[in-house]
């Protein structure tokens, strides 16, 4: 299926393919994934009636033996080969990536879109990804005014944080759930913890998930991350 331009996959609903009315999560990949990355998890947190939508990322880095690599806008590869070798991930706090605004534009479609495809306000729909994708996912929340019913954001990191920073209080209201590991060595576990702070000193209600793992999203995130589901959709 497309939408907004995207190719997404939907599971779930009454059929399994995104009927009925039930609440709607859109989850965002991260750089470097295949599109269908993250479409297991809904098998995973078995939300009754909920649909989950996939959607993937517009740019196509390269198809090898393993898939698609995806991205939402570019980075520089070369530095986060530095930042691995030497275990000493950046604090992306004060960037501004490129290609942010287009990728987010493209995500405020795919809000509209599913709205009106699925039949779901906006207020029924949860947002939120993986590491860029998560980072893309906050960024949408911060600069629409759409009402959802919450953002999530599993091993993302703050960037933009000037603007970010100011527009926080407008979504003080938004039930968030983030998780990080704490061994995260792409994305500094302390920048995950400085994003949470900064929601909560708006009066944010924040689900907050610390692992000892690194990059990854393991089985008690999707645990914590089910019952937040099921609390936000009403059901539980």
């Amino acid at each position: 299926m497309i939408l907004a331009g995207l190719e997404v996959q939907v599971i779930g609903g009454t059929d399994g393919r995104g009927s009925g009315d039930g609440p709607v999560v859109i989850l965002l990949h991260g750089f470097g994934a295949p599109g269908n990355d993250l479409v297991p998890l809904a098998s995973v947190l078995r939300i009754p009636r909920a649909r989950f939508i996939f959607p993937a990322a517009p740019l196509l880095l390269e198809t090898n033996y393993f898939g698609e690599s995806r991205a939402w806008w570019m980075i520089d590869q070369e530095r986060i080969e530095q930042d691995l070798a030497t275990g000493r991930p950046r604090d992306r706090s004060k960037e501004h990536p490129a290609g942010l605004p287009e990728a987010r534009r493209q995500i405020v479609r795919l809000l509209s879109d599913t709205c009106r495809m699925f039949e779901v306000p906006s207020e029924r729909i949860a947002l939120g990804g993986f590491s860029q994708g998560a980072m893309l996912a906050c960024d949408v929340a911060l600069r629409t005014d759409m009402p959802l019913a919450g953002l999530i954001l599993l091993s993302g990191t703050l960037i933009c944080e000037d603007e970010w920073t100011d527009l926080m209080p407008k979504r003080a209201r938004l039930p968030i759930f983030q998780s990080h590991g704490a061994s995260d060595r792409l994305l500094p576990f302390s920048s995950a913890v400085k994003l949470r702070d900064l929601w909560t000193s708006q009066g944010a209600r924040v689900d907050w998930v610390e692992f000892p793992g690194e990059h990854e999203i393991p089985i008690e995130v999707l645990t914590q991350l089910a019952t937040y589901l099921y609390r936000i959709a009403g059901q539980g």
